[in-house]
């Protein structure tokens, strides 16, 4: 939770939504949660040994043949080092074990730092929902990557 309300640009859910996430009951939609580890900058040269933080994660929701990707939060101290296209990486390998056909998600359109990183891991832009966002009002763009 503190780490999403670190990020401004998250989806800023609930501590019940995500206690839904991570124990779902009979009947809810299968979700995946990946959860990235990052050591703080100060200690990258350090010892092995030393203790890592919770660098990113990502949540995304099966909806055969799809997969939707619903949140993916990156640590301000762990960006523009790969974690954010890693978090994509493992989230589409699931999608080819699961024979899904695509993946897609919606961003605020005035998110450009992720509206690259999904470019940059191939998604195309195929829409927008005009007024999506509150607080402050804003579009959605709409991206989707078919999968081979």
């Amino acid at each position: 939770m503190s780490l999403e309300r670190a990020c401004a640009t998250a989806a800023h859910w609930t501590e019940q939504q995500y206690h839904a996430i991570l124990h779902p009951r009979e009947g809810d939609p299968h979700r995946l949660v990946i959860v990235a580890e990052a050591l703080p900058r100060e200690l990258s040269g350090a010892s092995l040994n030393a203790i890592a933080e919770i660098g990113g994660f990502l949540v995304a929701q099966q909806l055969p043949p799809e997969w939707e990707l619903e949140n993916i939060v990156v640590a301000p101290t762990a960006r523009r080092i790969g974690l954010g296209m890693r978090l994509i990486q493992a989230l589409l390998v699931k999608a080819r074990e699961t024979n899904s056909e695509a993946v897609y998600l919606e961003v605020r359109e005035s998110n450009t730092a992720a509206r690259s990183l999904y470019e940059k891991a191939g998604f195309a832009l195929t829409g927008r929902r005009k007024s999506y966002y509150s607080n402050p009002p804003e579009d959605a763009v709409l991206y989707r990557l078919r999968l081979p």
